[in-house]
């Protein structure tokens, strides 16, 4: 009897953690993806995507056991501008058709300094994963008006778009590109728990 109520206690502690874990809803409305590169060596084209949903999960104040995981729909891609649009989701850039989704899977959420946490994880774009890390910023919560507490999240990263095969590499008359190897993404984003 004493086991089966021991069994039975592990089992309600973990539901209870993911539960827990499972609060976080992210609030789409007030989020984006966004990224930056630059154009013509000189200036700085940039764009969003439309379609994405990021998980997030911790039962931690301090986000120590917190775990993130993001899907982007590479068709979603808008700069404002139809033909360049047409020409990021060909197989140049992301072949929307044949690779629809990036993909991010963290492995570890670390703490370092007031606000600020490092996140390192799985990044998958195109047929290509490689280990990334995100620099991020907790830039604090809010109760909401609907009694739920709001946190605000920044994440950025930059990275060399041909690390995934977005290979476009046309340049200018001087020899610099037209479309800028490093691409920076941001990604701002509101939890409600």
């Amino acid at each position: 009897m004493k086991k089966i109520s021991a069994v039975f206690l592990a089992l309600l502690a973990s539901i209870s953690l993911v539960a827990a874990q499972s609060e976080w809803k992210l609030d789409k409305a007030n989020s984006s993806v966004s990224f930056s590169i630059k154009h013509m060596v000189i200036s700085t084209v940039t764009g969003i995507f439309n379609d994405f949903d990021i998980n997030f999960t911790s039962s931690k104040s301090d986000f120590s056991d917190a775990s993130v995981e993001g899907i982007v729909k590479t068709a979603s891609i808008n700069t404002e501008n139809d033909r360049r649009d047409k020409h990021l989701k060909s197989d140049d850039f992301f072949n929307a058709e044949k690779y629809p989704e990036i993909k991010f899977k963290s492995k570890s959420f670390e703490k370092t300094a007031d606000g600020k946490y490092e996140i390192t994880g799985n990044l998958t774009i195109r047929d290509v994963t490689k280990e990334v890390t995100f620099e991020a910023n907790h830039n604090g919560s809010v109760k909401s008006t609907m009694g739920t507490t709001m946190h605000s999240w920044t994440a950025t990263l930059t990275l060399n778009r041909f690390d995934y095969n977005l290979k476009w590499s046309q340049t200018i008359e001087t020899g610099g590109l037209i479309a800028g190897k490093d691409v920076t993404i941001t990604v701002n984003i509101e939890l409600n728990k």
